[in-house]
Order: structure tokens, then sequence, then C-alpha cells
């Protein structure tokens, strides 16, 4: 690969604070940044209120955009927002009436598999099954064979949203694990991170990607840009992480979220290289080729498997988030497909597009 120099190690700055989109998103913006002390007595009603207003509560972009503003807090903050606002009581509040309305939409509509045996090889099975089972039209096989250039920057304005912080929402349970499945989450964090370097960490190795398609590599530079749907696989893979009552759904979503992720991502290399991107700009799905077919490994026996082999309980919450990752994350790839196989666009506005530095390879 071609040699990194300081410029291609991601400093993460707050976000830009994104833009309300409803009645509770201009609630709380108020309070982060118009009138801090102000009267907040009414946030939590108006949080209901939205919720109730809601007709899909995980697509709705008051709901969802509110929740990812308030989850951001506990990660890189956002611009103009006093950090303490991070443990404020009041919004913690409105943070959890989103949260449990949210969690059992969830639960409510992901389909659950049947249950294994508690044990780490029969976990792993089930999720290999699990992550096996799709046949549907697949998003990454279309980036390969059909996606214009202007779809896969589609693709990578979507993707940026999670991906410029890559791995951040599933280390929330390193200190919540003990033994054999915390040592296999720390194993696969830490190549997601680079390894201790930190021009290797994947989200600075998309970042490349990004800026070859000529898009900004800011973090959350294009919040405002995709649907709340997209915003949905963010604020529930927060919700799992930042909750330990939740840790075993969030080393489910890890899991299947590993094991699903090689063949897409030699699809996307496969497109990219189609469309003229050179190995460096391709290194990111290349990386992810190799790294998680021996991670999906760890994740389903180790990691899973482990979790329930020494907290049995936690079975039925590994199966959720597994459950729920495919789901949710399957729903978003078909917005973004159908948008693309009907010819336009999946964002909510468009971007503005430097002139791309691909190059033939």
């Amino acid at each position: 690969m071609a040699v990194l120099d300081a410029a291609d190690v991601l400093t993460q700055t707050p976000m830009p604070y994104p833009a309300p989109r409803g009645p509770l998103g201009e609630a709380i913006r108020a309070v982060l940044t118009e009138r801090p002390d102000g009267d907040r007595s009414a946030l939590t009603d108006t949080a209901r209120r939205a919720i109730a207003d809601a007709e899909d509560l995980i697509r709705d972009d008051d709901v969802q955009s509110s929740l990812f503003v308030l989850q951001e807090l506990a990660y890189g903050g956002i611009q103009g927002v006093d950090d303490r606002f991070e443990w404020d009581p009041d919004l913690l509040a409105v943070r959890a009436v989103l949260e449990e309305a949210f969690e059992a939409e969830l639960r409510r509509r992901v389909p659950m598999p049947e249950r294994p045996e508690p044990t780490a090889d029969a976990v792993a099975a089930a999720l290999f099954a699990m992550t096996s089972a799709d046949s549907g039209p697949s998003l990454s096989r279309y980036v390969a064979r059909k996606a214009t250039l202007e779809q896969v920057r589609d693709l990578l304005v979507n993707r940026t949203v999670y991906t410029l912080k890559e791995a951040d929402p599933h280390s929330w349970a390193i200190p919540r694990l003990t033994g054999r499945a915390k040592a296999a989450l720390v194993e696969i964090q830490s190549d997601e991170y680079g390894g201790g370097r930190p021009k290797r960490m994947h989200s600075a190795i998309f970042a490349r990607t990004v800026r070859a398609a000529g898009l900004d590599d800011s973090y959350g530079a294009y919040v405002d840009a995709v649907s709340a749907l997209t915003l949905a696989t963010n604020t529930m893979m927060s919700l799992f992480g930042q909750h330990r009552r939740l840790r075993g759904a969030t080393v489910g979503h890890l899991a299947a979220y590993e094991m699903t992720s090689s063949i897409p991502n030699k699809l996307y290399g496969d497109g990219f290289r189609r469309l003229g991107f050179d190995e460096d700009a391709t290194w990111y799905f290349d990386e992810h080729v190799e790294a998680d077919a021996v991670h999906e490994q760890i994740a389903g026996r180790d990691l899973a498997g482990g979790l329930v082999e020494a907290e049995p309980a936690l079975l039925d919450d590994v199966l959720f988030g597994a459950a729920a990752s495919l789901t949710v994350d399957g729903w978003a790839a078909a917005e973004l497909l159908e948008a693309y196989q009907a010819g336009r666009s999946s964002l909510r506005a468009p971007v503005q597009v430097a002139a791309p530095s691909l190059q033939a390879g």
C-alpha cells in the first residue's frame, strides 16, 4: 500500500450541529445551543408527542435525528455544545424516552430465530445460519456490476455516518465483558483501530476512499444528507452499546456485522475498481475481505459463543442484536438499492463534490 503521511491520520473534531428535522429537534437544539439555562420541563412531553406522531418510528426524521444528536454527546461531541450536556439529567430523560420506544419497536419488528443451546459451538452455528440465509437483492452485487460514479459517491455519503468512527459503538462493550468474550472483542477491535498504528485505522483508510471520490472526510459532514433509516442503523448501535444491560445485543450485532462483511466488501472493491479507483482508494474494502474472514470466526465462537457460555441469560439478547443488525441494515441497503435502480439519489439533498482523484488502476 501507499506510504501515508500525517494528513492521513484522522483527528475527530466535534461534528457540525445537524439541522433539526422536527419540533423535538428544534427544542433540543434550543437547549444545547441557544438557551442552555432555559425551561426544559416540556422536553420529555415533546419527545412523547414525537413518538406518538411517528408513523414509523424507525424511519421518522425527527425521532431518529434527535436521538442521534443526544447519543453523539457521548462520542466526539457537537460543535458549539458544552460537553457537560452529556450527563444533563433533562436530556438523559429525553433520550431515555426515545430509546425505550425505539427498543420496543425493534423488539416488535425484528424476527427472532430459534434458540440454540447455550454453548459456544451452538451459538456460532446459529449465527452463521442467520447470516447466510439472506438471498434477496444485493446492494454490493449492484455496486460491483452496475453502479455509476454518482451512485457509489451516494453510497459513501451514507456510510460516512458510521465508518468515519468505525468500531466505536461496539467498543462500549469492552469493560462490560470478561474472560473469553472480552479477549475476543479486544482482538477484533484492535484490528479495527489499526493494531496500534493510527494510519491503518479503518476509519482513516475509509477516509482515503471518501477523498478519492471528491467528498468531505470530516466526521458528521453528511448527517443532514442521509435518511432517517440510515441514522437508525447508527442509533441502534449506540442504543445497544451505551447500555450495559444490552451488552448481549452489542455482541450479537457485531457478530452479524463481521459475518456479513467479507463478501460484500469484495464486491464493493470490484465495483470501485470497475469505475477506475486505484488500489489506494479500494484499500478499505480489500482490507475487510481478509480481516473479516478471520473476525467472523472469532466473533461467532469466542465473542458471542463465549459470552453465552459465561452468561446463558444473555442468549436471547445476543440473538436479538444479530437479528436487528441483519434486519435494519437490510432495510437500509434495500432503500439505497431501490433508489439506484430507479435512477435517483437516496440522499435528502445534493452534496457538494470536488473533482474525484480516482486513477485507473
